[in-house]
Order: C-alpha cells, then structure tokens, then sequence
C-alpha cells in the first residue's frame, strides 16, 4: 500500500506540483496585496492540477530513460500501463473545467497554454524536454501561474511583469540544475539538452553562474512588493548556504581539465540536490513572506 502511495506520488512529481502550489499562493498574496487564502489556495490547485498531469505524461514517455535515473519510478510507471495515460488526462481535463469555472476567459487560456507546454515538453513527435530549448518550455512552469493569477484578479503592472519574468526564469533555472541528476540518463538517450551539448564540466558552471544571476531579481522583487525583513533574511541565508557548498568542492569545480569525471557527475549530483532545496526554501519563503507582508 505504502509503496502505491510512494509510486503515486513520485509518478506525479509531487514536489513540483508543491512547488507551483506554492508560487500560485505568494503570486496571489503579492498581486491582491492581501492574505485572501481561499483564492489562493483554489487558483494553488489549479497549478498543481496542470503540472500533476505534465509530469505524469513526462514520466509515461521517460520510463525508459528512468531506469537509470529513477528505477523505482521507472518501474512504478510500467506497472500502470495506460492507466498512466488515463491519469495524465484526468489532471489536465481537471485543470482547464475549474479554469472554465471561474467564467474568466484569460484564465482558461493561460491554463491551456500550461497544458499544451506540457505536451509539447513530453509528447512525441515534440518530445521538447529532450532538446536544448527544454529551459523556454520550463520558463512557462513559473510563468503561467504567475500570469492566471493576474487574469483571475484583472490586476497587470510592471511589478508583476518583473514576478513573472523572476519565477518563470527561476523554473527554467531549475530545469538545468535537474539535467545535472539525469546526465547520464539524457546522455545514454543520446538527449541533446544544454548540459548534453555543453558537458558536464560547463554545465555545472553555467548552472551555478545562473543561479547567482536571479539574486538580483529575487532582490527586485523583494523590493517592488515591499516584502518583509524575513525575506532578505532567508535569502541571505540561502545564498549564503549555496556559496558555502562552492567553496567547499572548489577543489573538485575547479581542478584542472583532467578531473575524474565520475567526480564531476557525483558533484552535479549534489548541486541537483542542493538547488533543488534552494528553490523550494526560496518558493516558501515568497509564499510565506507574502502572506505576512499583506496580513
């Protein structure tokens, strides 16, 4: 039973669908400029809907490739058969009925816009996420929520245009720092991804030279929206835990040409991880410090 649930979830990507929930609540906090937890959390699910049901058919076309990166997942996924298929589209079906729910035009294109980024990220013959531009397609993970909560509430500015172009590259950052856990996978794939073309050596400096590049919009943000003194702080803080975790592997991130490259993958390995808690910690944090802010 336990590990269906685990399957489940893992098949859906939970921590991602987590992590859109997230940006849609601290979108809604900083667009109304009020704590409003009902819409939030309706406009939350939606997100969460579209991006359950992208992953799931991501993970159906991927079962193969997961082997390597992920054989529990992997198997899981073969196990369901076209019930994964079945899953994909009861999530996404879901998403565009409560978008049509609210009787807002704008909402409903922006939440079939997410749907077939979706497709086009994982379905043959686009199959996106296995080329060098699967960054844009992810830029649209951050970006449509962004952009519905705006529409639901009919509130456009530049403040919000800069949140949007924060969370959306923020989304497309990510999508890097997940290609260095599946390196090996996208590269037996024969993937023609960023790091694929670029290597593993430059794929990691161009993913910590990236990440450092959003501390300035983080910051932006914080200021056009008037956040609270938490939210520096635990960005502070967060910068400050990344930098430590350089320093730490210089030897290893800047050692000649020559490094062994199974150290460079264990330590692309380790970045996945780390970033990956660096953008959840950052997701929380706008979504709790918007909350506090507008109390």
């Amino acid at each position: 039973m336990l590990s269906n649930v685990k399957g489940f979830l893992t098949f859906i990507s939970l921590e991602r669908g987590i992590m859109v929930f997230m940006i849609t609540m601290g979108a809604t906090f900083l667009i109304t400029g009020s704590s409003i937890l009902p819409e939030a959390i309706f406009l939350g699910f939606i997100a969460f809907c579209i991006w359950s049901g992208a992953d799931a058919i991501n993970n159906v076309y991927d079962v193969d490739l997961d082997v390597k990166s992920d054989p529990f997942r992997s198997d899981y996924t073969r196990n369901l058969g076209n019930m994964g298929r079945y899953i994909f589209l009861f999530f996404f079906i879901l998403s565009i009925s409560l978008g049509l729910i609210t009787g807002i035009a704008l909402v409903t294109f922006f939440i079939v816009l997410g749907v077939l980024a979706g497709i086009i990220y994982s379905m043959p013959p686009f199959r996106l996420r296995q080329t060098i531009i699967k960054p844009v397609v992810n830029f649209s993970v951050g970006a449509v929520p962004v952009l519905m909560v705006a529409a639901f509430f009919n509130v456009f500015s530049i403040q919000i245009l800069v949140l949007m172009l924060l969370v959306g590259i923020s989304t497309a950052v990510n999508s890097l720092w997940e290609d260095l856990a599946d390196f090996k996978s996208d590269f037996s794939a024969r993937a023609r991804t960023i790091l694929i073309v670029l290597g593993i050596k430059r794929g990691v400096y161009l993913t910590v030279l990236l990440g450092y590049c959003l501390i300035p919009l983080m910051v932006l943000v914080g200021v056009l929206f008037q956040m609270n003194l938490l939210y520096f702080v635990i960005l502070a803080a967060l910068i400050s835990y990344l930098s430590f975790r350089i320093i730490k592997n210089r030897k290893i991130l800047f050692g000649s040409s020559s490094t062994d490259l199974e150290a460079m993958l264990k330590l692309g390995a380790m970045f996945a991880a780390d970033f990956v808690i660096v953008a959840l910690v950052f997701t929380i944090n706008m979504m709790l410090s918007g909350y506090l802010t507008y109390q």
